[in-house]
């Protein structure tokens, strides 16, 4: 599956290229996709697919999409919890397209994890992956959804890796792959306290004044 995946998105990110012909289809014959047109190049739409996709897009540098997507992030979470093995990208989420340049970028970034993918994980510390960890793992998604929420600088970065890591795990059953999302996820967990903290720090000495300005 992984090598095909990143068979698909590479010729699709050829395709993209001013210089090269497009190939012909809906999927790559533009200069620009959209999220729906990413999940169609996938071929299937369970679960850990559609949260590898809104991970990969939540790291993209674009005003807003990180609050719209970990709202869709935050849903899927509860869908995990469910067992609900297919889903699909709500009309407003699906419809984000992105700009020709972030389009490159985002296929080549898919075919190199799917690529990566194929190399390193294999099935492994299956109780992990097992279906009563599955409550767990969704409070892991919300969480990671919160953090991308928030408005922090470079704040959606950790938590993205940590989702495409449990997505990756999922998929092929790598029990290893998800200790590495715990992992990154921790780490963005530190980042967000630290960040607190310094905010508070700073805010400090203007709570200061209020008694006096009122």
């Amino acid at each position: 599956m992984a090598t095909h995946l990143a068979a698909v998105f590479a010729q699709a990110a050829a395709a993209t290229r001013s210089d090269a012909t497009p190939v012909p289809g809906p999927e790559t014959d533009a200069l620009t996709v959209n999220l729906h047109e990413l999940l169609r190049l996938h071929g299937e739409t369970s679960t850990a697919v559609v949260l590898m996709l809104l991970s990969v897009a939540t790291v993209l540098p674009v005003a807003g999409v990180g609050s719209v997507l970990s709202l869709a992030i935050f849903a899927l979470a509860w869908r995990w919890a469910r067992q609900q093995e297919t889903t699909t990208l709500p009309q407003r989420v699906g419809g984000l397209t992105l700009n020709a340049r972030w389009t490159r970028r985002c296929l080549h970034a898919l075919a190199w994890i799917y690529r990566q993918a194929n190399l390193w994980l294999k099935p492994r510390w299956q109780a992990l992956t097992h279906d009563r960890a599955r409550p767990g793992w969704a409070l892991w998604i919300a969480l990671m959804g919160f953090v991308i929420f928030l408005p922090i600088p470079f704040g959606n970065v950790l938590p993205s890796l940590s989702l495409v890591c449990l997505s990756l795990g999922w998929m092929f059953r790598d029990g290893l792959a998800l200790v590495f999302s715990a992992l990154l996820g921790v780490s963005a967990l530190a980042l967000m306290a630290t960040f607190s903290q310094l905010l508070w720090q700073m805010l400090q000495p203007l709570t200061a004044w209020l008694p006096l300005l009122a």
